[in-house]
């Protein structure tokens, strides 16, 4: 499987058959728009556009279903299992929120999305057990650095790749992803351009894996 970031919280997850697009924005947030294919396409704050940089599925291309709510979804072999994770922030209009296990070549990758609190005990049982966390740690309207680093500690995933935080021509203002390897004890860490592994080659102890940002 080969996973690609895209920036914010879009990211593409790629097998030999299928792929699945998560949370594709738009020109808004100050960022070059991917064009990307995909089979299945997950949003994680479908009521909210404007104020995450426009999810927008219409934006990939090809045959592909959207995933916009919590259930369970079987597509070509996919599974799919989304938990509702509603925000903290008393606004009616934050409360649908999404995440996403993505079940695919025997791994579990789990899609934070926007979450902005750190889930209780029982929240996180129902992720099941996570390989892969997609965690957002830029703030704002999101995890920070201290949240990212509970939430990674409550997991307990095999490998952990940040999402949503500053990057240049970004015009919403969220922390470096600097601040976030602090709290995890570590100093720097080189970007890949994409992450290409199976089951077998898992690391047996919790590994931080920066990707670059094709934006």
């Amino acid at each position: 499987m080969e996973i690609t970031w895209y920036g914010q919280t879009c990211f593409r997850l790629k097998e030999r058959k299928i792929s699945v697009v998560t949370d594709p924005y738009d020109k808004t947030i100050g960022l070059t728009v991917p064009r990307l294919k995909a089979d299945i396409v997950t949003v994680s704050v479908p009521t909210e556009l404007p104020l995450f940089g426009g999810d927008d599925p219409e934006l990939v291309k090809n045959s592909y279903q959207v995933i916009d709510r919590p259930g369970e979804y079987e597509i070509a072999d996919v599974f799919v299992t989304g938990v509702h994770m509603p925000s903290k922030k008393q606004r009616q209009n934050l409360a649908m929120r999404s995440v996403f296990v993505v079940y695919m070549e025997e791994m579990a990758i789990c899609h934070l999305g926007m979450l902005d609190h750190v889930p209780t005990q029982s929240q996180v049982e129902k992720l099941g057990s996570i390989d892969i966390l997609l965690i957002p740690v830029g703030g704002e309207n999101a995890l920070n650095a201290t949240q990212a680093a509970e939430v990674i500690s409550l997991v307990e995933p095999h490998i952990v790749i940040p999402m949503y935080y500053s990057l240049p021509k970004l015009l919403v203002t969220l922390d470096p992803v600097s601040k976030f390897l602090k709290e995890m004890g570590l100093t720097k860490i080189d970007p890949i351009d994409a992450l290409k592994l199976t089951k077998s080659n898992l690391p047996e102890e919790t590994q931080i894996v920066l990707l670059e940002a094709k934006c």
